[in-house]
């Protein structure tokens, strides 16, 4: 998967187990980002929805969980993806704004990445494969890039894998039916179906994802929107309608009892870290508001994101400074029946990777 600050790489093991403890077999992931959560749910045999705001979020989404790994024809995948990696560089847009204004990637790779979307865009639009091809360029980029994991600046110093040449592979797909919806969860969350388990992982912070991946957004819409600043950021992450609620630290908490109370699921199972805007104690109460019979926590010790380890840098990509927080405490809320609640909370440590479990 592509790099991604709030990755739950470290708890899909315990999430997973979740929601196979509950019984579940439909689920939503509200704030599928990566769609990882949500990939990991769809492996275990549930119906999967996956939601999100971003356009990224939306095909990988579509690659991932609306795409029924059985029902794809595998040599017709192999010779599009032969066909593609075959195109030579032909720099535009991609590489004038991400490879020669901003230093994202090394130019030889943004000029195929330009060559490569271009026919994506004007040969496989319509096709079944789209979603999937453009999911393989994504991640093919992501392995050459030269940040920190976000996209909010580029590194003063190529990053060694920035020199390799792009190279694509086809995404690990998963067989079964799923379905990918995007928008913006305050307003699309009365339109998804009732749900055994819904599972909640919101920004909880100052930090956008529209801007920390805005390359991606711009990847995938494909519309050569005007830039500005260092980092070549889309003109409209200045618009209001791409700001959220949750990166507003006075809306953010009751925002969010709100969608939590108009949630249409059985359990409702939420993650964030003691970074948050919002502490245990409101979060429980919030559950509680909400009507679940029962609220417990599980909390783990864990490292903070890559960009942390690194440290601090400016928008030249020049460190400036270090951390003073290396790791951070990852909570897992599961409220509903208490039957279902205790079944879920009653998990072997070794699925979490980690000795750090608290149960309060």
């Amino acid at each position: 998967m592509i790099k991604y600050l709030g990755s739950k790489r470290a708890l899909v093991g315990v999430l997973g187990e979740i929601a196979t403890r509950v019984g579940a077999t439909t689920a939503v992931d509200l704030f599928t980002g990566t769609t990882r959560v949500a990939q990991e749910f769809k492996k275990r045999g549930l119906e999967v929805t996956a939601h999100d705001v971003a356009t990224y979020s939306e095909v990988l989404g579509n690659c991932y969980i609306s795409t029924d790994a059985d029902a794809v024809d595998r040599a017709e995948l192999d010779d599009a993806l032969a066909r593609l990696a075959a195109l030579p560089g032909r720099a535009g847009y991609f590489t004038e704004t991400f490879c020669i204004q901003s230093r994202f990637f090394q130019p030889h790779n943004g000029a195929r990445v330009d060559a490569i979307r271009d026919l994506l865009e004007s040969e496989y639009r319509d096709s079944p494969l789209f979603p999937v091809l453009l999911t393989s360029l994504m991640l093919a980029a992501d392995r050459v890039d030269s940040t920190t994991g976000v996209q909010m600046a580029y590194l003063k110093q190529w990053a060694p894998r920035a020199y390799h040449d792009l190279d694509l592979r086809a995404p690990e797909l998963i067989p079964g039916t799923g379905h990918t919806l995007r928008g913006d969860a305050t307003r699309t969350i009365d339109l998804l179906p009732r749900v055994d388990l819904m599972y909640l992982d919101p920004p909880y912070n100052q930090h956008r994802y529209f801007t920390n991946y805005h390359v991606w957004e711009t990847l995938v819409r494909w519309d050569e929107p005007e830039s500005y600043g260092i980092a070549r950021k889309r003109v409209d992450a200045r618009d209001e309608e791409t700001k959220s609620v949750f990166n507003l630290k006075r809306e953010m908490a009751p925002a969010f009892a709100d969608l939590v109370r108009r949630a249409r699921a059985d359990v409702l199972v939420v993650s964030y870290n003691d970074e948050s805007w919002i502490t245990a104690e409101e979060m429980t109460r919030a559950l509680r508001d909400a009507g679940h019979e029962d609220v417990r926590m599980l909390a783990f010790d864990s490292k903070r994101y890559v960009g942390a380890q690194i440290g601090i840098h400016n928008n030249l990509g020049q460190r400036v400074g270090e951390v003073k927080r290396l790791r951070n405490v990852e909570y897992v809320f599961v409220a509903g029946p208490t039957d279902r609640v205790e079944a879920a909370t009653d998990i072997d440590l070794s699925v979490a990777g980690s000795s750090g479990l608290i149960l309060g």
